[in-house]
């Protein structure tokens, strides 16, 4: 028992090796924080810098001599040299020999003549048929010329009685009374013609002259004969305007006409 306790009451080598190096290195940190708060920031002195001095200089450029004079050099005459004159050789003319030409008569040749004459019909013939054929082109040239110039007439022809038919589709026709018929006739009331005339002032009668389309529309209205009253007159016009014609159809087509009609404006006495 005594020995167990002397033991643990023993120190151990290997701690105290421990703490003593942990002391060691607290001791170092507290001397290098107390010599670094102790060291002074080193002092830079002011460098002063003096202006640059510049000195301009002027440069003179040399001038070169003025070049020295050269005198021109003659040139060497070397005198001609002589011509020898070499006198032509005298030329011989060649001695001519007289001959005596030989006049050389053509030799007839006789030949067959029948062979060319053969020739020349054939040729006349050839000639001949080629003018037969030109005739015969020309002969058909003119008759197609004349059938075309035919056809052209007949056609123009149909394209005036086509201008013509139509001038007279458009053109009014016209008509007597009998021919066309009222589908509304003009309303002359009698109130209106007691108003503008009198028993006494006698008969009174107004011509008017209708155009109509021939679909039976009433397109124009001329007073060929008045009554001597400008506003009955008008009143007329204006009437007849509103009426309308049954259609006219002359061989089956529409056709405008023009038609006189007379109203009778007299006042009878009562």
């Amino acid at each position: 028992m005594s020995q167990s306790s002397a033991a643990l009451n023993a120190p151990n080598p290997m701690k105290k090796k421990v703490i003593t190096a942990l002391i060691a290195v607290a001791i170092g940190h507290i001397g290098v924080l107390w010599a670094v708060s102790h060291i002074k920031p080193a002092e830079l002195k002011p460098i002063d810098k003096k202006p640059l001095q510049v000195r301009f200089l002027t440069i003179k450029e040399d001038v070169p001599p003025p070049p020295a004079k050269v005198e021109p050099i003659k040139p060497k005459v070397e005198p001609k040299p002589v011509e020898k004159k070499v006198e032509p050789k005298p030329v011989e003319k060649p001695k001519v020999i007289a001959q005596k030409v030989q006049k050389v008569e053509p030799k007839v040749i006789q030949q067959d003549d029948t062979q060319e004459k053969l020739k020349k019909q054939q040729e006349l013939e050839k000639q001949r048929l080629e003018q037969l054929q030109r005739e015969q082109a020309l002969k058909e040239q003119q008759a197609r010329e004349q059938a075309l110039k035919d056809q052209q007439a007949r056609e123009q022809a149909a394209r005036d009685q086509q201008a013509r038919d139509q001038e007279n589709r458009s053109k009014p026709q016209k008509v007597a009374a009998g021919d066309v018929s009222w589908s509304k006739s003009p309303k002359i009331s009698a109130e209106k013609v007691s108003y503008y005339f009198k028993p006494e002032d006698g008969v009174k009668v107004i011509e008017v002259e209708i155009s109509s389309d021939g679909t039976g529309k009433v397109t124009g209205v001329k007073v060929t004969k008045s009554t001597g009253n400008d506003k009955f007159d008008a009143y007329v016009v204006k009437q007849t305007y509103s009426a309308r014609f049954n259609s006219y159809k002359p061989n089956g087509v529409v056709t405008p006409f023009v038609i006189k009609q007379q109203f009778d404006a007299s006042v009878v006495k009562k």
